[in-house]
Protein backbone atom coordinates (compact mmCIF):
# COMPACT_ATOMS: atom_id res chain seq x y z
CA UNK A 1 0.00 0.00 0.00
CA UNK A 2 2.84 2.37 0.90
CA UNK A 3 4.56 1.66 -2.45
CA UNK A 4 1.31 2.43 -4.26
CA UNK A 5 0.93 5.76 -2.45
CA UNK A 6 4.52 6.64 -3.33
CA UNK A 7 3.87 5.96 -7.01
CA UNK A 8 0.72 8.08 -6.98
CA UNK A 9 2.62 10.94 -5.34
CA UNK A 10 5.43 10.62 -7.88
CA UNK A 11 2.96 10.75 -10.80
CA UNK A 12 1.22 13.75 -9.27
CA UNK A 13 4.51 15.62 -8.86
CA UNK A 14 5.48 14.87 -12.47
CA UNK A 15 2.08 16.15 -13.67
CA UNK A 16 2.44 19.24 -11.50
CA UNK A 17 5.86 20.17 -12.93
CA UNK A 18 4.53 19.75 -16.45
CA UNK A 19 1.31 21.73 -16.04
CA UNK A 20 1.68 24.21 -13.15
CA UNK A 21 4.16 26.86 -12.23
CA UNK A 22 5.37 26.92 -8.62
CA UNK A 23 3.28 30.00 -7.86
CA UNK A 24 0.06 28.59 -9.31
CA UNK A 25 0.62 25.31 -7.51
CA UNK A 26 1.17 27.14 -4.21
CA UNK A 27 -2.11 29.02 -4.62
CA UNK A 28 -4.02 25.76 -5.12
CA UNK A 29 -2.37 24.13 -2.12
CA UNK A 30 -3.02 27.19 0.08
CA UNK A 31 -6.74 26.96 -0.73
CA UNK A 32 -6.77 23.26 0.18
CA UNK A 33 -4.97 24.00 3.46
CA UNK A 34 -7.46 26.76 4.27
CA UNK A 35 -10.46 24.51 3.59
CA UNK A 36 -9.07 21.67 5.74
CA UNK A 37 -8.26 24.12 8.55
CA UNK A 38 -11.80 25.48 8.30
CA UNK A 39 -13.29 21.99 8.54
CA UNK A 40 -11.19 21.30 11.62
CA UNK A 41 -12.34 24.53 13.23
CA UNK A 42 -15.96 23.75 12.38
CA UNK A 43 -15.73 20.29 13.95
CA UNK A 44 -14.15 21.59 17.13
CA UNK A 45 -16.45 24.58 17.67
CA UNK A 46 -19.58 22.58 16.87
CA UNK A 47 -18.60 19.66 19.11
CA UNK A 48 -17.83 21.90 22.08
CA UNK A 49 -21.02 23.90 21.53
CA UNK A 50 -23.29 20.85 21.73
CA UNK A 51 -21.38 19.18 24.56
CA UNK A 52 -21.77 22.41 26.54
CA UNK A 53 -25.52 22.64 25.82
CA UNK A 54 -26.30 19.08 26.84
CA UNK A 55 -24.02 19.07 29.88
CA UNK A 56 -25.49 22.33 31.24
CA UNK A 57 -29.04 21.11 30.58
CA UNK A 58 -28.28 18.04 32.63
CA UNK A 59 -26.90 20.21 35.42
CA UNK A 60 -30.01 22.41 35.37
CA UNK A 61 -32.27 19.34 35.39
CA UNK A 62 -30.53 17.87 38.43
CA UNK A 63 -30.27 21.20 40.21
CA UNK A 64 -26.88 20.68 41.87
CA UNK A 65 -25.25 23.29 39.66
CA UNK A 66 -22.21 24.17 41.73
CA UNK A 67 -21.40 20.66 42.88
CA UNK A 68 -21.44 19.24 39.38
CA UNK A 69 -19.14 22.06 38.26
CA UNK A 70 -16.63 20.67 40.73
CA UNK A 71 -16.62 17.41 38.76
CA UNK A 72 -17.12 18.33 35.09
CA UNK A 73 -13.72 19.88 34.27
CA UNK A 74 -11.87 16.89 35.74
CA UNK A 75 -13.65 14.61 33.24
CA UNK A 76 -12.42 16.70 30.30
CA UNK A 77 -8.88 16.98 31.66
CA UNK A 78 -8.74 13.24 32.31
CA UNK A 79 -9.86 12.43 28.75
CA UNK A 80 -7.24 14.86 27.37
CA UNK A 81 -4.54 13.21 29.48
CA UNK A 82 -5.55 9.73 28.31
CA UNK A 83 -5.39 10.99 24.71
CA UNK A 84 -1.87 12.40 25.17
CA UNK A 85 -0.40 9.56 27.22
CA UNK A 86 -1.95 6.42 25.75
CA UNK A 87 -3.18 7.26 22.24
CA UNK A 88 -0.82 9.78 20.64
CA UNK A 89 1.87 9.03 23.26
CA UNK A 90 3.24 12.54 23.06
CA UNK A 91 3.32 15.28 25.70
CA UNK A 92 3.88 18.08 23.16
CA UNK A 93 1.90 21.24 23.87
CA UNK A 94 -0.87 22.38 21.55
CA UNK A 95 -0.29 26.13 21.69
CA UNK A 96 1.04 28.97 19.56
CA UNK A 97 4.48 28.76 21.20
CA UNK A 98 4.84 25.20 19.89
CA UNK A 99 4.21 26.51 16.36
CA UNK A 100 6.93 29.14 16.77
CA UNK A 101 9.26 26.45 18.09
CA UNK A 102 8.56 24.30 15.02
CA UNK A 103 9.37 27.23 12.74
CA UNK A 104 12.55 28.05 14.62
CA UNK A 105 13.99 24.64 15.49
CA UNK A 106 12.17 21.97 13.45
CA UNK A 107 12.32 23.52 9.96
CA UNK A 108 8.58 24.26 10.25
CA UNK A 109 7.80 20.56 10.54
CA UNK A 110 5.00 19.77 12.96
CA UNK A 111 3.96 16.34 14.18
CA UNK A 112 1.23 14.94 11.95
CA UNK A 113 -0.98 13.84 14.86
CA UNK A 114 -1.49 17.48 15.87
CA UNK A 115 -3.91 17.85 12.95
CA UNK A 116 -6.40 15.79 14.99
CA UNK A 117 -5.01 15.47 18.51
CA UNK A 118 -5.27 19.23 19.09
CA UNK A 119 -8.93 19.08 18.07
CA UNK A 120 -9.79 16.09 20.25
CA UNK A 121 -7.92 17.53 23.24
CA UNK A 122 -9.74 20.84 22.85
CA UNK A 123 -13.14 19.11 22.56
CA UNK A 124 -12.57 17.14 25.76
CA UNK A 125 -11.16 20.05 27.77
CA UNK A 126 -13.44 22.93 26.79
CA UNK A 127 -16.50 20.76 26.18
CA UNK A 128 -16.58 19.75 29.83
CA UNK A 129 -16.01 23.25 31.11
CA UNK A 130 -12.23 23.66 31.17
CA UNK A 131 -11.62 27.41 31.27
CA UNK A 132 -9.55 27.59 28.09
CA UNK A 133 -9.75 28.97 24.59
CA UNK A 134 -10.24 26.80 21.53
CA UNK A 135 -8.23 29.09 19.27
CA UNK A 136 -4.77 27.69 20.10
CA UNK A 137 -5.73 24.03 19.43
CA UNK A 138 -7.48 25.05 16.21
CA UNK A 139 -4.51 27.17 15.10
CA UNK A 140 -2.14 24.35 16.04
CA UNK A 141 -4.18 21.84 14.02
CA UNK A 142 -4.37 24.18 11.02
CA UNK A 143 -0.63 24.84 11.13
CA UNK A 144 0.03 21.08 11.35
CA UNK A 145 -2.13 20.52 8.26
CA UNK A 146 -0.15 23.09 6.26
CA UNK A 147 3.19 21.78 7.52
CA UNK A 148 2.46 18.13 6.76
CA UNK A 149 0.96 18.76 3.32
CA UNK A 150 4.13 20.66 2.45
CA UNK A 151 6.30 17.83 3.79
CA UNK A 152 4.37 15.24 1.77
CA UNK A 153 4.96 17.32 -1.36
CA UNK A 154 8.69 17.67 -0.56
CA UNK A 155 8.55 21.47 -0.57
CA UNK A 156 11.37 23.63 0.77
CA UNK A 157 11.57 25.38 4.14
CA UNK A 158 10.26 28.75 2.96
CA UNK A 159 7.20 27.18 1.35
CA UNK A 160 6.60 24.92 4.35
CA UNK A 161 6.66 27.93 6.67
CA UNK A 162 4.25 29.79 4.41
CA UNK A 163 1.81 26.85 4.25
CA UNK A 164 2.06 26.42 8.01
CA UNK A 165 1.05 30.08 8.34
CA UNK A 166 -1.73 29.50 5.79
CA UNK A 167 -3.13 26.73 8.00
CA UNK A 168 -3.04 29.00 11.03
CA UNK A 169 -4.62 31.84 9.05
CA UNK A 170 -7.41 29.63 7.71
CA UNK A 171 -8.09 28.34 11.22
CA UNK A 172 -8.42 31.81 12.77
CA UNK A 173 -10.62 33.02 9.92
CA UNK A 174 -12.86 29.99 10.46
CA UNK A 175 -13.12 30.51 14.23
CA UNK A 176 -14.21 34.15 14.19
CA UNK A 177 -15.19 34.66 10.51
CA UNK A 178 -12.49 37.36 10.39
CA UNK A 179 -10.31 36.72 7.30
CA UNK A 180 -8.39 40.02 7.47
CA UNK A 181 -7.53 39.61 11.15
CA UNK A 182 -6.42 36.04 10.39
CA UNK A 183 -3.91 37.23 7.79
CA UNK A 184 -2.69 39.99 10.09
CA UNK A 185 -2.19 37.43 12.88
CA UNK A 186 -0.15 35.16 10.63
CA UNK A 187 2.08 38.03 9.55
CA UNK A 188 2.35 39.67 12.97
CA UNK A 189 2.88 36.61 15.15
CA UNK A 190 4.15 33.74 12.98
CA UNK A 191 6.10 34.98 9.95
CA UNK A 192 9.47 36.67 10.11
CA UNK A 193 9.47 37.91 6.50
CA UNK A 194 7.02 38.20 3.63
CA UNK A 195 6.57 39.63 0.17
CA UNK A 196 3.52 40.67 -1.80
CA UNK A 197 3.26 37.21 -3.28
CA UNK A 198 3.38 35.41 0.06
CA UNK A 199 0.42 37.56 1.10
CA UNK A 200 -1.76 36.03 -1.64
CA UNK A 201 -1.63 32.40 -0.36
CA UNK A 202 -2.41 33.70 3.14
CA UNK A 203 -5.44 35.58 1.81
CA UNK A 204 -6.64 32.55 -0.14
CA UNK A 205 -6.28 30.23 2.86
CA UNK A 206 -7.96 32.73 5.15
CA UNK A 207 -10.94 33.25 2.84
CA UNK A 208 -11.25 29.49 2.26
CA UNK A 209 -11.40 28.83 5.99
CA UNK A 210 -13.96 31.59 6.56
CA UNK A 211 -16.18 30.32 3.73
CA UNK A 212 -16.31 26.81 5.21
CA UNK A 213 -17.69 28.00 8.53
CA UNK A 214 -19.89 30.62 6.87
CA UNK A 215 -21.65 27.94 4.84
CA UNK A 216 -21.87 25.12 7.34
CA UNK A 217 -21.76 26.54 10.87
CA UNK A 218 -24.70 27.16 13.16
CA UNK A 219 -25.30 30.90 13.61
CA UNK A 220 -25.46 30.39 17.36
CA UNK A 221 -21.85 29.24 17.35
CA UNK A 222 -20.47 32.35 15.63
CA UNK A 223 -19.02 34.92 18.02
CA UNK A 224 -19.97 38.30 16.49
CA UNK A 225 -21.54 41.60 17.55
CA UNK A 226 -23.14 44.61 15.96
CA UNK A 227 -22.29 48.08 17.22
CA UNK A 228 -25.44 49.89 18.30
CA UNK A 229 -23.86 52.97 19.87
CA UNK A 230 -21.71 55.50 18.04
CA UNK A 231 -18.18 56.45 19.01
CA UNK A 232 -18.06 59.82 20.76
CA UNK A 233 -14.89 61.93 20.35
CA UNK A 234 -15.42 63.29 23.87
CA UNK A 235 -14.73 59.77 25.21
CA UNK A 236 -11.13 59.74 23.91
CA UNK A 237 -9.54 60.68 27.29
CA UNK A 238 -11.38 57.76 28.89
CA UNK A 239 -10.25 55.36 26.17
CA UNK A 240 -6.70 56.56 26.85
CA UNK A 241 -7.00 55.75 30.55
CA UNK A 242 -8.74 52.47 29.84
CA UNK A 243 -5.88 51.49 27.48
CA UNK A 244 -3.32 51.93 30.25
CA UNK A 245 -5.55 49.86 32.55
CA UNK A 246 -5.80 47.19 29.82
CA UNK A 247 -2.02 47.17 29.43
CA UNK A 248 -1.54 46.59 33.16
CA UNK A 249 -4.17 43.83 33.08
CA UNK A 250 -2.30 42.27 30.14
CA UNK A 251 0.94 42.21 32.13
CA UNK A 252 -0.88 40.68 35.10
CA UNK A 253 -2.46 38.08 32.78
CA UNK A 254 0.86 37.07 31.22
CA UNK A 255 2.87 36.94 34.43
CA UNK A 256 0.18 35.05 36.32
CA UNK A 257 -0.18 32.49 33.54
CA UNK A 258 3.57 31.87 33.32
CA UNK A 259 3.88 31.65 37.11
CA UNK A 260 1.18 28.99 37.36
CA UNK A 261 2.53 27.16 34.29
CA UNK A 262 6.00 27.02 35.88
CA UNK A 263 4.43 25.70 39.10
CA UNK A 264 2.80 22.80 37.25
CA UNK A 265 5.98 22.13 35.23
CA UNK A 266 7.78 21.44 38.52
CA UNK A 267 5.27 18.69 39.40
CA UNK A 268 6.83 15.55 37.93
CA UNK A 269 4.02 13.03 38.41
CA UNK A 270 1.22 13.27 35.87
CA UNK A 271 -1.42 12.10 38.33
CA UNK A 272 -0.40 14.81 40.80
CA UNK A 273 -0.82 17.47 38.11
CA UNK A 274 -4.25 16.06 37.32
CA UNK A 275 -5.41 16.01 40.95
CA UNK A 276 -4.12 19.50 41.74
CA UNK A 277 -5.48 20.94 38.50
CA UNK A 278 -8.88 19.25 38.75
CA UNK A 279 -9.45 20.29 42.36
CA UNK A 280 -8.32 23.87 41.76
CA UNK A 281 -10.39 24.47 38.60
CA UNK A 282 -13.40 22.77 40.21
CA UNK A 283 -13.25 25.13 43.20
CA UNK A 284 -12.90 28.18 40.94
CA UNK A 285 -15.96 27.15 38.92
CA UNK A 286 -17.85 26.41 42.13
CA UNK A 287 -17.50 30.04 43.23
CA UNK A 288 -17.40 31.64 39.75
CA UNK A 289 -19.55 29.69 37.22
CA UNK A 290 -18.94 32.30 34.43
CA UNK A 291 -15.42 30.85 34.16
CA UNK A 292 -16.94 27.69 32.64
CA UNK A 293 -15.55 27.02 29.15
CA UNK A 294 -14.34 29.75 26.80
CA UNK A 295 -16.52 32.42 28.37
CA UNK A 296 -18.05 33.80 25.16
CA UNK A 297 -21.58 33.20 26.45
CA UNK A 298 -20.78 35.40 29.45
CA UNK A 299 -19.43 38.14 27.17
CA UNK A 300 -22.57 38.04 25.02
CA UNK A 301 -24.77 38.32 28.12
CA UNK A 302 -22.80 41.31 29.39
CA UNK A 303 -23.03 43.02 25.99
CA UNK A 304 -26.79 42.45 26.02
CA UNK A 305 -26.99 44.14 29.43
CA UNK A 306 -28.03 40.90 31.14
CA UNK A 307 -25.82 41.27 34.22
CA UNK A 308 -28.00 38.85 36.21
CA UNK A 309 -26.50 36.05 34.12
CA UNK A 310 -23.12 36.67 35.76
CA UNK A 311 -24.54 35.30 39.01
CA UNK A 312 -26.42 32.36 37.49
CA UNK A 313 -25.52 29.18 39.34
CA UNK A 314 -23.27 31.00 41.80
CA UNK A 315 -23.65 31.17 45.56
CA UNK A 316 -24.82 34.78 45.13
CA UNK A 317 -27.63 34.03 42.64
CA UNK A 318 -30.48 34.66 45.08
CA UNK A 319 -28.86 37.65 46.77
CA UNK A 320 -29.75 41.28 46.18
CA UNK A 321 -26.83 43.13 44.68
CA UNK A 322 -25.98 46.78 44.10
CA UNK A 323 -23.74 48.23 41.39
CA UNK A 324 -20.82 47.91 43.81
CA UNK A 325 -21.43 44.17 44.31
CA UNK A 326 -21.62 43.74 40.53
CA UNK A 327 -18.36 45.64 40.11
CA UNK A 328 -16.60 43.55 42.75
CA UNK A 329 -17.79 40.31 41.16
CA UNK A 330 -16.51 41.46 37.75
CA UNK A 331 -13.18 42.46 39.33
CA UNK A 332 -12.89 38.92 40.68
CA UNK A 333 -13.65 37.44 37.25
CA UNK A 334 -11.05 39.66 35.58
CA UNK A 335 -8.35 38.52 37.99
CA UNK A 336 -9.18 34.81 38.31
CA UNK A 337 -9.91 33.96 34.66
CA UNK A 338 -6.20 33.61 33.95
CA UNK A 339 -5.83 31.34 37.01
CA UNK A 340 -8.57 29.09 35.70
CA UNK A 341 -6.97 28.94 32.25
CA UNK A 342 -3.44 28.24 33.49
CA UNK A 343 -4.68 25.62 35.98
CA UNK A 344 -6.74 23.82 33.32
CA UNK A 345 -3.78 23.61 30.95
CA UNK A 346 -1.29 22.86 33.73
CA UNK A 347 -3.47 20.03 35.02
CA UNK A 348 -3.32 18.31 31.63
CA UNK A 349 -6.01 19.99 29.55
CA UNK A 350 -5.60 21.23 25.97
CA UNK A 351 -6.42 24.83 25.21
CA UNK A 352 -5.11 28.33 24.69
CA UNK A 353 -5.12 31.91 25.90
CA UNK A 354 -6.78 33.86 23.07
CA UNK A 355 -10.38 33.43 24.28
CA UNK A 356 -9.42 33.95 27.95
CA UNK A 357 -7.63 37.18 27.03
CA UNK A 358 -10.72 38.33 25.08
CA UNK A 359 -12.90 37.42 28.08
CA UNK A 360 -10.60 39.33 30.45
CA UNK A 361 -10.41 42.31 28.10
CA UNK A 362 -14.17 42.52 27.60
CA UNK A 363 -14.86 42.47 31.34
CA UNK A 364 -11.97 44.88 32.04
CA UNK A 365 -13.29 47.40 29.50
CA UNK A 366 -16.85 46.98 30.76
CA UNK A 367 -15.69 47.34 34.37
CA UNK A 368 -13.78 50.55 33.60
CA UNK A 369 -16.79 52.23 31.98
CA UNK A 370 -19.18 50.81 34.60
CA UNK A 371 -17.16 52.29 37.46
CA UNK A 372 -16.73 55.67 35.73
CA UNK A 373 -20.46 55.90 35.04
CA UNK A 374 -21.45 55.06 38.61
CA UNK A 375 -18.77 57.08 40.35
CA UNK A 376 -19.00 60.23 38.25
CA UNK A 377 -22.55 60.00 36.91
CA UNK A 378 -21.45 59.77 33.25
CA UNK A 379 -22.86 57.78 30.34
CA UNK A 380 -19.93 56.03 28.68
CA UNK A 381 -20.93 53.24 26.30
CA UNK A 382 -20.45 50.02 28.28
CA UNK A 383 -20.59 47.91 25.13
CA UNK A 384 -18.08 50.00 23.18
CA UNK A 385 -15.61 50.06 26.05
CA UNK A 386 -15.98 46.31 26.45
CA UNK A 387 -15.22 45.77 22.75
CA UNK A 388 -12.22 48.09 22.79
CA UNK A 389 -11.07 46.43 26.02
CA UNK A 390 -11.14 43.06 24.24
CA UNK A 391 -8.84 44.31 21.51
CA UNK A 392 -6.55 46.13 23.94
CA UNK A 393 -5.92 43.17 26.26
CA UNK A 394 -5.50 40.81 23.30
CA UNK A 395 -2.95 43.23 21.81
CA UNK A 396 -1.12 43.43 25.14
CA UNK A 397 -1.09 39.69 25.85
CA UNK A 398 -0.04 38.61 22.34
CA UNK A 399 2.07 41.71 21.60
CA UNK A 400 -0.02 41.99 18.44
CA UNK A 401 -1.78 45.38 18.22
CA UNK A 402 -2.82 45.02 14.57
CA UNK A 403 -4.47 41.68 15.32
CA UNK A 404 -6.39 43.32 18.19
CA UNK A 405 -7.58 46.14 15.92
CA UNK A 406 -8.75 44.07 12.96
CA UNK A 407 -10.22 41.22 15.01
CA UNK A 408 -12.62 43.55 16.84
CA UNK A 409 -13.33 45.57 13.70
CA UNK A 410 -14.41 42.42 11.82
CA UNK A 411 -16.26 40.93 14.79
CA UNK A 412 -18.40 44.06 14.92
CA UNK A 413 -19.13 44.13 11.17
CA UNK A 414 -17.59 47.55 10.65
CA UNK A 415 -15.04 50.18 11.55
CA UNK A 416 -17.11 52.45 13.78
CA UNK A 417 -14.65 51.90 16.64
CA UNK A 418 -11.46 51.99 14.55
CA UNK A 419 -10.19 55.24 16.15
CA UNK A 420 -10.51 54.13 19.80
CA UNK A 421 -9.26 50.68 18.80
CA UNK A 422 -6.12 52.09 17.20
CA UNK A 423 -5.54 54.39 20.17
CA UNK A 424 -6.19 51.83 22.89
CA UNK A 425 -4.42 48.83 21.39
CA UNK A 426 -1.34 50.95 20.70
CA UNK A 427 -1.20 52.36 24.22
CA UNK A 428 -1.84 48.94 25.75
CA UNK A 429 0.93 47.45 23.60
CA UNK A 430 3.38 50.24 24.52
CA UNK A 431 2.51 49.84 28.21
CA UNK A 432 3.27 46.12 28.05
CA UNK A 433 6.46 46.52 26.01
CA UNK A 434 7.80 49.11 28.46
CA UNK A 435 7.75 46.43 31.18
CA UNK A 436 8.14 43.14 29.26
CA UNK A 437 10.12 42.68 26.03
CA UNK A 438 8.44 39.38 25.17
CA UNK A 439 4.85 38.22 25.15
CA UNK A 440 3.34 35.31 27.03
CA UNK A 441 3.90 33.22 23.87
CA UNK A 442 7.53 34.12 23.25
CA UNK A 443 8.95 34.65 26.75
CA UNK A 444 10.13 31.10 27.42
CA UNK A 445 11.30 30.58 23.83
CA UNK A 446 13.35 33.77 24.03
CA UNK A 447 14.91 32.67 27.32
CA UNK A 448 16.08 29.45 25.63
CA UNK A 449 17.27 31.23 22.48
CA UNK A 450 14.62 29.45 20.37
CA UNK A 451 12.65 32.48 19.26
CA UNK A 452 12.36 33.74 15.72
CA UNK A 453 11.67 37.44 15.29
CA UNK A 454 10.84 39.95 12.59
CA UNK A 455 14.41 41.24 13.06
CA UNK A 456 16.12 39.30 10.28
CA UNK A 457 19.57 39.07 11.88
CA UNK A 458 18.15 37.69 15.11
CA UNK A 459 15.85 35.38 13.19
CA UNK A 460 18.76 33.88 11.25
CA UNK A 461 20.73 33.37 14.47
CA UNK A 462 17.81 31.51 16.01
CA UNK A 463 17.93 28.99 13.15
CA UNK A 464 21.66 28.38 13.50
CA UNK A 465 22.91 25.63 15.79
CA UNK A 466 26.24 25.45 17.54
CA UNK A 467 26.70 21.84 16.40
CA UNK A 468 26.61 23.03 12.77
CA UNK A 469 29.51 25.46 13.14
CA UNK A 470 31.90 23.53 15.44
CA UNK A 471 35.11 22.54 13.67
CA UNK A 472 36.77 19.41 15.01
CA UNK A 473 39.64 18.98 12.53
CA UNK A 474 42.18 20.88 14.65
CA UNK A 475 45.08 18.76 15.89
CA UNK A 476 45.43 18.72 19.67
CA UNK A 477 48.65 18.61 21.68
CA UNK A 478 49.20 17.37 25.24
CA UNK A 479 50.20 19.79 27.97
CA UNK A 480 53.05 17.38 28.83
CA UNK A 481 54.48 17.38 25.29
CA UNK A 482 57.64 19.11 24.09
CA UNK A 483 58.41 21.34 21.12
CA UNK A 484 59.58 18.32 19.10
CA UNK A 485 56.16 16.68 19.55
CA UNK A 486 54.46 19.91 18.52
CA UNK A 487 56.53 20.11 15.33
CA UNK A 488 55.33 16.62 14.32
CA UNK A 489 51.71 17.69 14.90
CA UNK A 490 52.22 20.89 12.89
CA UNK A 491 53.62 18.87 9.99
CA UNK A 492 50.35 16.88 9.78
CA UNK A 493 48.00 19.84 10.21
CA UNK A 494 46.60 22.41 7.81
CA UNK A 495 45.54 24.75 10.61
CA UNK A 496 47.49 27.35 12.56
CA UNK A 497 45.86 26.78 15.99
CA UNK A 498 46.62 23.82 18.24
CA UNK A 499 44.40 23.20 21.30
CA UNK A 500 46.31 22.12 24.39
CA UNK A 501 44.65 19.42 26.51
CA UNK A 502 45.55 17.17 29.42
CA UNK A 503 45.21 13.39 29.73
CA UNK A 504 41.48 13.72 30.55
CA UNK A 505 40.73 15.97 27.55
CA UNK A 506 40.37 19.08 29.70
CA UNK A 507 41.02 22.25 27.73
CA UNK A 508 44.17 24.03 28.97
CA UNK A 509 44.99 26.64 26.31
CA UNK A 510 46.18 27.07 22.73
CA UNK A 511 49.41 27.25 20.80
CA UNK A 512 49.45 29.61 17.82
CA UNK A 513 51.67 28.76 14.86
CA UNK A 514 52.83 32.36 14.60
CA UNK A 515 54.14 32.20 18.17
CA UNK A 516 56.37 29.17 17.54
CA UNK A 517 57.34 29.69 13.91
CA UNK A 518 60.83 31.02 14.73
CA UNK A 519 61.85 28.30 17.20
CA UNK A 520 60.39 25.43 15.15
CA UNK A 521 63.64 25.23 13.21
CA UNK A 522 65.87 25.00 16.30
CA UNK A 523 66.28 21.24 16.95
CA UNK A 524 68.25 21.88 20.12
CA UNK A 525 65.00 23.08 21.76
CA UNK A 526 62.88 20.09 20.73
CA UNK A 527 63.46 18.14 23.93
CA UNK A 528 63.91 21.03 26.36
CA UNK A 529 61.06 23.43 25.57
CA UNK A 530 57.69 22.30 26.92
CA UNK A 531 54.36 23.05 25.26
CA UNK A 532 53.11 24.73 28.44
CA UNK A 533 55.84 27.37 27.94
CA UNK A 534 54.55 28.10 24.42
CA UNK A 535 50.87 28.02 25.32
CA UNK A 536 48.60 31.08 25.59
CA UNK A 537 45.02 31.51 26.73
CA UNK A 538 42.29 32.36 24.19
CA UNK A 539 40.48 35.69 24.67
CA UNK A 540 37.26 33.83 25.52
CA UNK A 541 35.62 30.40 25.65
CA UNK A 542 32.40 29.24 24.04
CA UNK A 543 30.33 26.97 26.26
CA UNK A 544 28.30 24.22 24.65
CA UNK A 545 25.22 25.67 26.35
CA UNK A 546 25.69 29.17 24.84
CA UNK A 547 23.03 30.55 22.51
CA UNK A 548 23.99 31.97 19.13
CA UNK A 549 23.39 35.49 20.46
CA UNK A 550 25.87 34.83 23.27
CA UNK A 551 28.39 33.38 20.82
CA UNK A 552 28.14 36.45 18.59
CA UNK A 553 28.62 38.70 21.61
CA UNK A 554 31.78 36.79 22.59
CA UNK A 555 33.26 37.21 19.13
CA UNK A 556 32.37 40.90 19.18
CA UNK A 557 33.87 41.67 22.59
CA UNK A 558 36.98 39.48 22.19
CA UNK A 559 37.63 40.56 18.56
CA UNK A 560 38.85 36.99 17.99
CA UNK A 561 38.58 35.10 14.71
CA UNK A 562 38.53 31.66 16.33
CA UNK A 563 37.28 30.59 19.76
CA UNK A 564 37.42 27.17 21.47
CA UNK A 565 34.28 25.28 22.52
CA UNK A 566 34.21 23.43 25.83
CA UNK A 567 31.67 21.25 27.59
CA UNK A 568 32.26 21.29 31.35
CA UNK A 569 35.87 22.22 30.52
CA UNK A 570 36.24 19.23 28.17
CA UNK A 571 37.59 20.25 24.77
CA UNK A 572 34.97 19.93 21.98
CA UNK A 573 36.27 21.94 19.02
CA UNK A 574 36.58 25.44 17.61
CA UNK A 575 34.23 27.97 16.06
CA UNK A 576 35.55 30.32 13.40
CA UNK A 577 34.00 33.50 12.11
CA UNK A 578 34.42 32.38 8.52
CA UNK A 579 32.46 29.15 9.08
CA UNK A 580 29.79 31.00 11.05
CA UNK A 581 29.34 33.70 8.38
CA UNK A 582 29.16 31.06 5.66
CA UNK A 583 26.31 29.24 7.42
CA UNK A 584 24.68 32.58 8.27
CA UNK A 585 24.56 33.54 4.58
CA UNK A 586 23.05 30.17 3.66
CA UNK A 587 20.42 30.44 6.40
CA UNK A 588 19.55 33.94 5.22
CA UNK A 589 18.90 32.59 1.73
CA UNK A 590 16.82 29.73 3.14
CA UNK A 591 14.46 31.88 5.21
CA UNK A 592 14.15 34.92 2.93
CA UNK A 593 11.65 35.28 0.15
CA UNK A 594 12.92 35.61 -3.37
Amino acid sequence: MKVKKTKILARFLIWRFKNLTNKHFLLIVSAIVGILAGINALVLKTSVYYIRIYSLRWIDAIGDYNFLLLLYPSIGILLALILKKYIIKDSVKHNIASILYAISKRKSRMRSHKAYSSILGGVFTAGFGGSVGLESPIISAGAAIGSNISRRLNLDYKTTTLLLACGASGAIAAIFNTPIAAVVFALEVLLLDFTRFSLIPLLIASVSGAIVTKIFSNEAIVFQFKITESFMASDIPFYFLMAIFAGLISIYFSRSFLFIENYFDKIEKLWKKFIVGSLAIGLLLFFFPPLYGEGFETIKSVFDGNLDSLFHGSLFESAEYSWLIIALFIVALVFVKVWATAITIGGGGVGGIVAPSLFTGALAGFLFAFLINNLFDLELSLKNFALVGMGSVLAGVLNAPLTGIFLIAELTWGYELIVPLMLSTTISFVTVKSLDDNSIITKQLAARGELITHHKDKAVLSFMKLTEIIETDLKTISIDAYLGDLVKVVAKSSRNIFPVIDAENNFIGIVLLDDVREIMFEPENYSTTKVEELMTMPPDLILKTDTMDEIMDKFKTSEAWNLPVVDENKYVGFVSKSKMFSIYRQQLVDISEE
